[in-house]
């Protein structure tokens, strides 16, 4: 029961755009892992897409090199598997999407996870790249 509080408490927050006091959540250096529910209803919500037109194309392709570019200096990033063309796809598509603020912070960390249960720590350092202004 407590934990049905807690969950559906930290949905209420994300859905009201109270991003501050969800934050400290991202930046864990430890996040937590979805659990089996979770992952399910995660992995069974359809976000929409809406592609890049060229402009906004060049600005996010310029701000993932200025990302890659700290990633090597950060000898705790383990790279993410992306080796299919469909997860290089998802992964672009998904990233793409955090940048145009089509998803929010904790949508892309769920959505991560749900992919990638063992890399909050690169998904976060994702989310830290993108400043948004």
């Amino acid at each position: 029961m407590k934990r049905h509080f807690i969950l559906v408490a930290f949905v209420a927050l994300g859905l009201s755009g109270c991003t501050s006091s969800m934050d400290y959540l991202i930046e864990a250096d430890e996040p937590t892992k979805p659990s089996q529910q979770t992952q399910t209803q995660i992995t069974s919500t359809q976000y929409d897409y809406e592609e890049p037109t060229p402009e906004k194309k060049e600005a996010y392709e310029k701000k993932m090199r200025g990302i890659a570019s700290g990633i090597k200096d950060d000898p705790n990033y383990q790279r993410l598997a992306l080796n299919t063309p469909e997860k290089k796809e998802w992964f672009k598509k998904l990233t793409y999407r955090l940048w145009d603020r089509q998803i929010t912070r904790q949508q892309f960390i769920a959505e991560g996870l749900s992919r990638y249960p063992d890399h909050g720590y690169e998904l976060n350092f994702i989310v830290r790249g993108f400043t948004f202004d």
